[in-house]
């Protein structure tokens, strides 16, 4: 088993970091949060010989989960989460879309599998826990790799600021409950990658963070 590398690709007029996670060694990987812009994704994985083994999504709004069926169908493989509490978001993709005036390409979908807070998905010999962390989505869902003190954090924490609650579905107060009882405890080593902009640390923002204050 080599070590675990991630690679971002922004997607979408929203900018979204979809997230290519692979082993060194072997190449075998999975795609998180393919939101869009699947053309661009499937060059990537062809350009780096990624051989993709599932598709993994953090949670149901169309800038992550828009064009997991694309890519889902294109590659021959499942597509994993998130937690079923994001069904209605992921029936209403085309609906959103069209409301935000978005000409790619968006599908609704339904994942193969629905994940639980505490089970494990993994990929070569890399295993992730899943965390649910409703607030910004109610089935928002976290993927902690603990080998590698390393989070792919969707849109629940970001470098500066928390996921925004005041779309469908939102709830600061449950956004709020899930950092401080779900991901602080990870550690302030743990890095992570979020939905859009640069990455952090969770040390960092536990001491920045204008949002965390008082936790």
């Amino acid at each position: 088993m080599g070590q675990l590398r991630a690679a971002i690709i922004p997607v979408t007029a929203f900018q979204q970091n979809c997230t290519v996670v692979f082993d060194s060694d072997s190449k075998q990987g999975v795609v998180v949060d393919p939101g869009g812009d699947v053309p661009a994704i499937l060059e990537f994985l062809k350009e780096n010989q990624i051989k993709v083994e599932a598709i993994w999504i953090t949670h149901g709004h169309l800038d992550h989960a828009g064009g997991a069926k694309e890519l889902g169908q294109a590659l021959g493989v499942d597509i994993i989460g998130p937690h079923r509490d994001d069904e209605e978001l992921l029936n209403n993709i085309e609906l959103s879309a069209q409301k935000y005036g978005l000409t790619d390409k968006m599908q609704n979908m339904q994942p193969d599998r629905w994940l639980e807070d505490g089970e494990h998905v993994s990929f070569d010999g890399h295993s992730f826990s899943v965390l649910h962390c409703p607030g910004h989505a109610p089935g928002h869902v976290v993927f902690y790799n603990e080998a590698n003190q390393f989070a792919l954090m969707g849109d629940v924490l970001f470098n500066g600021s928390v996921g925004r609650t005041d779309l469908p579905g939102g709830d600061h107060e449950a956004l709020m409950r899930s950092i401080k009882e779900k991901i602080l405890p990870l550690g302030d080593n743990v890095g992570f990658i979020c939905g859009h902009g640069p990455g952090s640390k969770i040390g960092d923002e536990r001491r920045g963070n204008p949002f965390l204050v008082g936790m």
